[in-house]
């Protein structure tokens, strides 16, 4: 895709939120340049099992797709002086180090815009550079505790629980793709720059959604409710005969639909179940009834009528069953590219689809150090006599 054509991104972050982030831009068509530490890399390329035959983590292949790699030692002044020169090329420089590493190196906003007036600087840490909280690390599961959310998952009667994948994490990711992009947008008009702060715990609370919307407006704390919805019934999970499966009526005139089609049309007079306001008011009854007629039939049976109703369902899949479903072979999410060493990298696909512009095209995630020598040539013009020394000195 070619939209950032022309957008280089410095990308000084590991892990999880700010890799997120900079594979989002590269899908977008800006040419990241992700700095690893020599020797090791990034934290997630030992993040495992599972490995591939070549030894490489899962974890670090599903993040950093669509990026050029280089090592550098930012801790040897020759390292630092690199990375400067590197910023006077780039119009993003994305960090997730503890807060104010940059400034104690010399790189403060103010002294990135001298290097590269316009330049966008955007950190990502746990609570952000102001608050008490500021000098606290934060991870995912920490934050997905401290933030709420882990208190309104799982079952009623069961733990709190965390959501299944690093969900902070790439959240917050998506949030400061979103403010970079602004950022650059902004930048086409004005010709300044910007300051970027983005916290984990800021995010969780901003797509809290609902549940904190409610808790603001009645001052009454959600509780956990399994698979319900505190504010749509029906709108969970069942069982049938034979497995799970999702059922979401969400409005008076699909449960009218619901009701006929199970034989019971005075569930749509019935004041206990007329509004889904009542439906509320009634969840264990209107649930208790619905699960015992579930019973009767194997899921993909319901699921058959509902479609037929234009009542919102659908399956609990696994993973290899969803890779497996034709919607989304249809919708090219499972793609492979070329890799230097493993041959070729299965990945998920990008969620762009711009049909208008060009498609994605994928490159593999960077070996450690794959494109150093070539950064260096090309974006500073190094000899290769240079690079050579510069990795004996252990810079590179």
């Amino acid at each position: 895709m070619d939209l950032l054509k022309g957008i280089r991104v410095i990308d000084l972050s590991r892990v999880l939120a700010g890799p997120y982030c900079t594979m989002l831009l590269g899908d977008l068509g800006a040419d990241v340049i992700k700095i690893e530490i020599p020797i090791r890399g990034d934290d997630t390329r030992y993040f495992g099992p599972p490995f591939n035959e070549h030894g490489e983590s899962a974890y670090y292949l599903h993040i950093n797709r669509n990026k050029r790699g280089i090592t550098l030692d930012l801790k040897t002044p020759r390292g630092l002086e690199i990375l400067k020169d590197l910023i006077r090329t780039g119009d993003v420089v994305i960090d997730n180090f503890r807060v104010g590493t940059l400034e104690e190196w010399g790189l403060s906003y103010d002294e990135l815009q001298k290097l590269r007036p316009g330049l966008i600087y955007a950190t990502i840490t746990g609570f952000g550079y102001t608050g008490p909280y500021r000098d606290k690390a934060g991870y995912d599961l920490v934050i997905q505790g401290m933030g709420g959310i882990m208190s309104i998952t799982g079952p009623a009667d069961g733990e709190p629980s965390k959501v299944g994948v690093a969900i902070v994490d790439i959240t917050t990711g998506l949030f400061t793709a979103n403010a970079i992009l602004a950022a650059l947008f902004a930048r086409e008009r004005t010709g300044q720059g910007q300051r970027i702060d983005m916290a984990l715990l800021d995010s969780e609370l901003a797509w809290l959604s609902n549940a904190a919307s409610n808790y603001l407006i009645s001052g009454k704390v959600p509780t956990r409710i399994g698979n319900g919805n505190p504010n749509i019934v029906p709108y969970q999970t069942f069982i049938a005969r034979d497995r799970y499966f999702i059922l979401a009526v969400g409005n008076d005139m699909q449960w009218g639909k619901l009701s006929n089609d199970l034989g019971h049309p005075e569930w749509i007079s019935d004041e206990r179940f007329a509004t889904n306001a009542s439906r509320v008011e009634n969840r264990k009854i209107v649930v208790d009834m619905l699960a015992e007629m579930f019973l009767q039939h194997n899921a993909d049976d319901w699921l058959v009528r509902f479609e037929a109703l234009g009542i919102p369902s659908g399956p609990i899949n696994t993973i290899d069953r969803i890779f497996a479903d034709p919607q989304v072979i249809a919708r090219e999410m499972r793609v492979e590219a070329p890799h230097p060493i493993s041959g070729t990298v299965p990945m998920v696909g990008s969620p762009f689809k711009i049909p208008t512009a060009l498609p994605v095209e994928y490159i593999a995630p960077p070996a450690l150090g794959q494109h150093t020598d070539e950064v260096l040539q090309e974006l500073l013009g190094y000899q290769q006599s240079e690079i050579d020394e510069l990795r004996h000195q252990g810079v590179i």
